[in-house]
Order: C-alpha cells, then sequence, then structure tokens
C-alpha cells in the first residue's frame, strides 16, 4: 500500500493544535523521556551497503558536540531561526541557544518511503538538514515502528490515516514487526542518528522547538561540583537549569554540562530530580551500577533530604499533611484532607525565621517573578526536612498553607486567590459544599486556571543538604542565592 506524497504530513503538520491531538497529557512535556536506544530492524546491514550514499547525509551527528563555555557562543552568527519576509520562520541551528523559548512545536509523521530519517523529516517539515540534525543530537526526534492510536479528539481525516498504515494486511507485509504485538510495536524510542533508515509505516514525532536552558551557558560548572567519587558526583545545581534534561533536550542538562566539565568520557547518570527552578544537591551516578544502588537507597528511605524554602508567609513548625492528586501534570492538587487514591505528602518544618525579603538587584540577577504578593518588607527562610518525595511537592504544600515559596509564578497566584476569595480552592480548609460532580468538577477547572506558568530560572528552594547511610554521605550546598 501507498501514500500520495505528503498524504499524512498536510494533516499533522503546521498545526500546534493537530499536533498536541496526537500526544496524550501534552500540557505536561508530551511524552516522558526515553533512557532506551533502539535501532531498526536490519539497520546496521543497510547502513553498511548505503554507507556511502548516505555519508552527505549524516553530517558528522555522532562526533559532533556543543560547546560548554558561553564564550564559544560569541563565534556562531546565526541564531535558531529568524523570521523572514513573508512571515514564516527561517530555520539555521540550534545554537547559539536563544534566551526565550519558541512556542511548542511538535510534527507527528508517517514515512511514505523507506531512506534516511534526515533526509525525509527535512523534506516533510521543509527544515534545512543542519537544524534537523541537531534536533537528533538534541534527542528531540522519536519514532515507533506502528503508528500510536490518534486520541478521541482526532479529526475523521487522523482517523482514516491511521486506520489505513496500521491495517492488518499492512502490518504482515512488515518484517520489523513480526513476532511483536502491536502495543510493542508502538512504543516510541529516540532516533539517535541522522543516518538512521526508517521503512515506510514508521511514525515519527519531531519536538521542532525544544525547550531551552539559556543558563547552561552562563554557568562555571567546575565551581558547581561538591564531591567526586567512583561511584559518583554530587553536584549543587544551579536555578533555571534541567538535572537530566528534558523529553525534547538531553543535551542542555546539568548532567551532560558537569561530564564535560570533568573531562568524564561516560556520561553521568541521573538518580534523582529536583525541579528546575530550584537549586541546590543533586546525585549523578558514574554507571549504570550505582545509578540502580542509589534508586534502591531512595526506595528503601535510607535517603534524607533537606530543603530550605524561601516562604512568602510564616510556616508552622512541625510535620505538614497533605494529599496529592495523582495525575503527572501541573500544577500539583494537593487537598489538606484524605482523598481516596491520593498519594501521601509529608514533609516537616523543623526551623522558620524572618528575613528580609529579596532585594530588586537579586530579584533581576536570578529573574525572579513579581507575582503579586502584597508584603513584601520581610520572607520567611524555612528548613525542611522532606518526608516524601513528589514532584513540585514543596511548592504545593506551602502555597496550600498561603505561604508560597517567593517568586513561585505558578502556585503563588492560586495562593493569592484562595486568600482573597476564600473557597477557591476546592481542596482547601475553605472549601464549599457541592451538590453534584459536574458543579465540583467545574470548580477544579477554575481552580487549575487560577495557576500561573512555571518560573522561568528561580524560586525560593534549595536542596541544601543530601545524606544516605545514615549520614555516612553526607554534602551541602553553598548558601542559597537570597542570601
Amino acid at each position: 500500500m501507498t501514500f500520495a506524497s505528503g498524504s499524512f504530513t498536510p494533516i499533522l503538520t503546521n498545526s500546534l493544535i493537530a499536533s498536541r491531538l496526537w500526544t496524550p497529557n501534552w500540557r505536561n512535556g508530551f511524552f516522558s523521556p526515553f533512557n532506551m536506544v533502539h535501532t531498526f530492524a536490519s539497520t546496521r546491514s543497510r547502513l553498511l551497503k548505503n554507507k556511502n550514499h548516505y555519508k552527505r547525509l549524516a553530517l558528522s551527528s555522532c562526533s559532533r558536540s556543543f560547546s560548554c563555555q558561553s564564550t564559544a557562543l560569541s563565534d556562531i552568527s546565526s541564531t535558531s531561526h529568524t523570521v523572514s519576509s513573508n512571515g514564516h520562520l527561517r530555520y539555521g541551528r540550534l545554537m547559539p541557544c536563544p534566551l526565550q523559548n519558541s512556542p511548542p512545536r511538535v510534527e507527528h509523521l508517517v514515512v511514505t518511503k523507506e531512506g534516511p530519517v534526515l533526509e525525509y523529516i527535512c523534506k516533510a517539515l521543509d527544515l534545512p538538514p543542519l537544524y534537523v540534525e541537531d534536533l537528533i543530537q538534541f534527542g528531540a526526534v522519536y519514532y515507533a515502528l506502528v503508528c500510536p492510536k490518534p486520541p478521541p479528539t482526532a479529526s475523521p481525516e487522523q482517523i482514516k490515516v491511521y486506520e489505513e498504515v496500521t491495517d492488518p494486511s499492512i502490518l504482515r507485509q512488515r518484517t520489523s514487526i513480526k513476532g511483536k504485538t502491536v502495543r510493542e510495536a508502538q512504543k516510541t524510542f529516540k532516533i539517535t542518528r541522522a543516518d538512521e533508515i526508517v521503512e515506510a509505516g514508521t511514525y515519527l514525532r519531531v519536538h521542532v522547538h525544544p525547550k531551552r536552558f539559556p543558563r547552561c551557558y552562563d554557568i562555571d560548572w567546575k565551581s558547581r561540583i561538591i564531591a567526586v567519587t567512583d561511584d559518583y558526583v554530587v553536584l549543587d545545581k544551579p536555578a533555571g537549569t534541567s538535572v537530566g534534561g528534558t523529553t525534547d533536550n538531553i543535551e542542555e542538562s546539568c548532567a551532560t554540562f558537569a561530564t564535560r566539565a570533568l573531562g568524564f568520557s561516560a556520561p553521568l547518570l541521573t538518580t534523582h530530580q529536583i525541579d528546575n527552578c530550584t537549586e541546590g544537591c543533586v546525585v549523578l551516578a558514574r554507571s549504570k551500577e550505582y545509578c540502580s544502588v542509589f534508586h534502591g537507597k531512595i526506595r528503601e528511605k535510607k535517603v534524607k533530604k533537606l530543603y530550605l524554602a524561601l516562604a512568602a508567609a510564616p510556616v508552622p513548625i512541625g510535620i505538614l499533611t497533605h494529599y496529592m492528586r495523582p495525575i503527572n501534570m501541573a500544577p500539583r492538587l494537593v487537598s489538606e484532607d484524605f482523598v481516596k487514591g491520593w498519594l501521601l505528602c509529608q514533609l516537616e518544618v523543623l526551623e522558620c525565621k524572618k528575613v528580609p525579603w529579596p532585594s530588586s538587584e537579586i530579584q533581576r540577577t536570578y529573574n525572579l517573578e513579581d507575582c503579586g504578593w502584597a508584603l513584601k518588607d520581610f520572607a520567611y527562610e524555612c528548613q525542611i526536612n522532606l518526608l516524601t518525595g513528589r514532584t513540585h511537592q514543596i511548592r504545593a504544600q506551602l502555597a496550600a498553607c498561603s505561604a508560597p515559596v517567593v517568586g513561585d509564578s505558578m502556585y503563588m497566584p492560586a495562593a493569592i486567590a484562595e486568600i482573597v476569595c476564600p473557597g477557591s480552592n476546592p481542596f482547601g480548609k475553605n472549601k464549599k459544599l457541592y451538590s453534584n460532580e459536574n458543579d465540583k468538577s467545574l470548580a477544579i477547572d477554575e481552580w487549575i486556571a487560577q495557576h500561573g506558568k512555571e518560573p522561568s530560572v528561580a524560586v525560593g528552594l534549595q536542596a541544601c543538604q543530601i545524606s544516605w547511610d545514615d549520614g555516612q554521605h553526607c554534602y551541602g550546598a553553598r548558601l542559597p542565592w537570597w542570601r
């Protein structure tokens, strides 16, 4: 079965909405990152036979690496993309790193003719080869042997294409998926080389505008190294950076830049996460074996994490308990009362002391966002023992206590809304009684809308200390940015 050139592309490209429709939980960054490296069936043998033919397309993607030094950016005159005279984006390279992120653009394609993945994406999306090559190095291109099932919101045209390319009579002709279930064949993996061959019927997902982290190029990474051992490295992560990268950008990450700063040949591996806007201690493993060991320590609750939080209002000393909605999407909603199926969140406030609110100069330095908090003479520095480690836990719990983290542009607006209009939070202490589930669902949607966007660089939160094995290994971060 063959398709006319571009028969699938117009349906799914050049439309942000269409791209999002094909991806569940798009607000949370589309698909979760995958660490597996997968190659197509028979790719190696075909590449060997066609090595010279595809050499011009490879463009040395495997050997090239981006510089960690911000000074190197001055030598590159091109930007990732500019606007042409007709208003369309003109793409060049992903480097130098832009100061602002572009609007998300995720394209979904089905390959109509076997060939090099670089060549197909360039033609289908009208992108220059060097830009697509950069996307592949950034980990922004994914594939699946079989197109995933579209969501209920997909258009009739999208559903038609899906049914055509997944027709059993078509799938039976593809040797690459023999022995696999449809679910197995629909799993997505990263494209790792520009010269990989993709066969007809292969699904491609291209994150054309990866999330960027310009602060990576401003950091003296060697100065952020706390400890180096044979098994792990402890890093004082700067705010405004990602520990291990994002779904569409594994290049601009703490793990990558710390690896290069230390001159290691093997990449450092992520053992745990802290939010991009949070600074402080993270442990990076030097081998898969120790990565597994550290994960085991976390599961066995042998790892202790202390945080410093700069709250906008005083927080009571003692244990705070909430329950978090088990939906992997920001904002994270928490309830003071037990809700069946929701996740237990506990933290212990060890100390809370009054400190000056960060000066205007410091706020500018760390791009701290003015979220509308009225009283800015004093803040409250809290030392917190994190008892459960949920995503956004400290930020969500403190906001639920009307003491949001300073600079938290996501949770502080909602905290202000609840203070101004008690009962806005359908899970707070002033929650209203709803006559039916539909009214409550609407109230939840309205509460979510009260939250803002994710902070661009920093919030008042630092992972100030990490220890494990009953304190046998204990490491601390430098002073927090607000001091």
